[in-house]
């Protein structure tokens, strides 16, 4: 910066300006009476201009003087509050007096460090927050007053990465700024209303627990923040349940109702014959048995879910087994028409697992299959070794020329109580609907899986894949 443009500068150019007024003005009236006065009137002149000369210098050094005893000192400060303002929070100047000058740099740097101070707790407490923000497990989104994202974590990223894939202009032609489709009348309510809401979201199969707050400040609401947690597994437990306890309630009270009603039959003397009140006693037996069985079904399938279900591993012999379960079946399904038969015996067919829990699931899988299967028809067992991903496995089948199910409902069957379509579900006399449950337990808790195929009218087959050299757990240990 040129001298003449600082303070110092300023005031050396005035000071110059007033000496050589002065000299000019003395000059200019005492000129004429220096030339008739004194006798040498050159030497006068060559004073003046000495003095004005001297006055010049003398000037000069006090401008010089005052440059580096404050303007320098400024320069210094300005430089310092430039660092300040690109971030470099620790600059200071420094304290060359005890004056106004070095009064104001100590207040200069005082400020500085209180600067430096609250900005490094504004830096802390964004990077709390920060921490806080990653750690979570819930989305969390904000948005401005136009609707733009100002500020997310690595789930709200991810969300609005996935949601912002979908084209939601058709459900949404007006779409504000960067809120996705799901989010948007939550929005605009929040916006409008100044209130929080909360609210539960349907995204395509995911179900979002949504809190979404109002950003207020001192000219209004400024946008709004966003809490997701995704409680679509919550959703599908809560309904699970509910759906457990109808049919529950729904699978007792039949045999309830009618063992009470045969009962009060019975009480009433409604029966005339023997042979009369012996068929309501067997009914009323018949219920009894089937209620027994929906309990014992219930206590099993609750135990294994919870990891209480005893498992004797030893080594099995799977011809053994077939031929066991042929021969539980054979009678019934030669008294029904069913022609039951199996794969031949072959060697070496053997593995660890628990006998009377691969025989309760080949049990259930074929009075399954009876049930559904007309007169005629036909249900074949299977059991071979194959190699899969993991090594040898113990492939077993049962297939039947039934019915089938519908290939929407496939994915359900082996859920508790799920009813397809009206040639799948059970008579009266029939299971307890736990049966594909029950089995899918059973074969998870040895290492293995289940799968289902099925075509309407052309029957269905149960394919189990087993590990031939899983690993065995010990007897009574717990699963």
């Amino acid at each position: 910066m040129a001298i003449w443009r600082s303070v110092v500068g300023k005031l050396w150019l005035t000071i110059i300006g007033l000496v050589a007024v002065v000299i000019s003005t003395i000059g200019l009236f005492l000129l004429k009476y220096i030339d008739t006065t004194f006798v040498d009137s050159g030497k006068i002149k060559h004073l003046f201009v000495y003095a004005g000369a001297v006055g010049f210098l003398l000037t000069t050094f006090f401008a010089f003087f005052l440059l580096t005893k404050i303007t320098q000192p400024l320069r210094e400060m300005r430089e310092a509050a430039d660092q300040i303002a690109q971030g470099d929070y620790t600059a200071r100047v420094a304290i060359r007096s005890s004056d106004e000058i070095g009064e104001l740099a100590n207040t200069f740097n005082s400020m500085a460090s209180e600067i430096d101070t609250l900005i490094r707790a504004l830096e802390h407490e964004r990077d709390h927050l920060s921490s806080v923000l990653r750690s979570m497990t819930d989305a969390v989104i904000s948005f401005n007053a136009e609707g733009g994202v100002i500020l997310t974590n690595p789930q709200g990223k991810h969300l609005l990465e996935l949601w912002n894939s979908v084209d939601w202009s058709d459900e949404e032609p007006d779409r504000r700024g960067e809120v996705p489709g799901p989010l948007l009348e939550t929005y605009r309510t929040v916006i409008k209303r100044g209130t929080e809401l909360t609210t539960k979201i349907h995204v395509q199969s995911e179900v979002y627990s949504v809190v979404m707050t109002p950003l207020v400040s001192s000219d209004g609401i400024r946008g709004a923040v966003a809490v997701l947690r995704d409680v679509t597994e919550e959703f599908r437990v809560e309904k699970l349940r509910k759906d457990f306890v109808a049919n529950v309630s729904h699978e007792i009270r039949t045999p309830l109702s009618m063992v009470q009603g045969y009962s009060e039959a019975l009480l009433d003397d409604i029966a005339a014959s023997p042979e009369e009140r012996r068929e309501l006693v067997q009914v009323i037996h018949d219920e009894s048995l089937r209620m027994g069985r929906l309990v014992r079904d219930l206590l099993d399938l609750a135990r294994m879910e919870a990891g209480h279900l005893e498992m004797h591993f030893q080594p099995l012999d799977v011809n053994a087994l077939l031929n066991r379960v042929y021969r539980k079946f054979a009678a019934l399904t030669k008294e029904k028409g069913i022609l039951l038969s199996k794969s031949e015996d072959r060697e070496d067919l053997t593995l660890t697992a628990d006998g009377d829990r691969l025989e309760q699931v080949l049990t259930n899988l074929l009075d399954n299959a009876i049930r559904h299967t007309p007169a005629g028809a036909s249900i074949r067992m299977t059991a071979d070794k194959v190699r899969g991903s993991r090594g040898e496995e113990l492939k077993l089948t049962v297939e039947d020329e039934g019915q089938g199910i519908p290939q929407e409902d496939l994915p359900y069957i082996f859920e508790r109580f799920y009813k397809a379509d009206k040639a799948r579900k059970r008579e009266n006399n029939g299971g307890t609907g736990l049966g594909l449950a029950i089995v899918k337990n059973l074969v998870e808790a040895h290492g293995g899986k289940i799968t289902a195929t099925s075509e309407p009218g052309a029957g269905t087959t149960f394919t189990i894949w087993l590990p031939m050299s899983g690993k065995p757990v010990a007897s009574g240990e717990r699963r």
